[in-house]
């Protein structure tokens, strides 16, 4: 009888120890665990180390799987990898999580615009300029602008561009963007006007620099240009788009 009870107790003990390993972890500890691992991944992403934070977002993944913040990141880790279509499945997941998200939704768009689906990008972008309480209204505005852009539709183009500025004069991106509008439209001298301001105000850029420079060239103002392909060497040695305007400088020095 005493070993039928000792036999008996050791099962008890090793049921026990089944279920304490098998038991379910606590809901509050694996969510906390992943927004930690959710916040490295950001600090990784806002750091471009963007295969680090990829990490850290599937970690996080396995743990808050209905984060529709997550799932935006996951988004975001893909996107800048290069991997439009991977990002594009995240962002609608995000979306179907809370379908107000509007940075999940521009982002949808700019992944969209990656892959050259022009009407899907503008669809999106169109649904967050509708939100009122998009902080930002000026980028989505300013995409449309570059979406219509890039199928040619100069009018539109220029009107996304302009609703852009009025809400951020200073925009660069859509100055930049009308500039280029203007001039595959024919209209440089207007082209040249925007780009002498969006210089002004982000004398810093050197792609504004170049694409000034560039302006220039097409109004035969080859003074101008010169010296602008060689402010952006100054400003961005070392870089393909600095021996691109070292070589436009030197192909038109003999005609200043």
């Amino acid at each position: 009888m005493k070993k039928f009870w000792l036999v008996g107790a050791s099962c008890i003990l090793v049921f026990t120890v089944i279920l304490s390993c098998t038991s379910k972890p606590d809901p509050e500890q694996q969510r906390a665990q992943g927004e930690a691992a959710r916040n490295l991944g950001e600090a990784y992403l806002r750091q471009q180390n963007y295969t680090a934070a990829l990490r850290e977002f599937l970690k996080a993944e396995k743990m808050i799987p209905d984060d529709y913040f997550l799932q935006n990141d996951l988004g975001l880790a893909y996107y800048y990898k290069g991997e439009p279509d991977k990002a594009i499945f995240h962002f609608k997941k995000a979306l179907e999580f809370k379908e107000d998200y509007a940075p999940a939704r521009n982002n949808l768009g700019n992944a969209y615009m990656l892959k050259q689906e022009w009407d899907n990008a503008i669809e999106q972008y169109k649904i967050v300029i509708s939100d009122l309480l998009y902080a930002t209204p000026q980028f989505p505005y300013s995409n449309i602008g570059f979406a219509y852009y890039h199928k040619k539709e100069y009018r539109l183009s220029e009107k996304y561009f302009k609703e852009s500025l009025k809400i951020a004069p200073d925009f660069a991106n859509a100055l930049y963007g009308l500039s280029r509008t203007y001039i595959a439209s024919g209209r440089v001298p207007e082209a040249v006007q925007k780009l002498e301001y969006a210089v002004s105000k982000a004398p810093e850029q050197a792609q504004l620099l170049f694409e000034l420079a560039e302006a220039y060239v097409l109004m035969r103002d080859y003074r101008k240009a010169y010296g602008a392909y060689i402010q952006v060497v100054q400003i961005n040695p070392d870089t393909p788009l600095a021996e691109q305007a070292l070589k436009k400088a030197q192909r038109i020095k003999p005609l200043l």
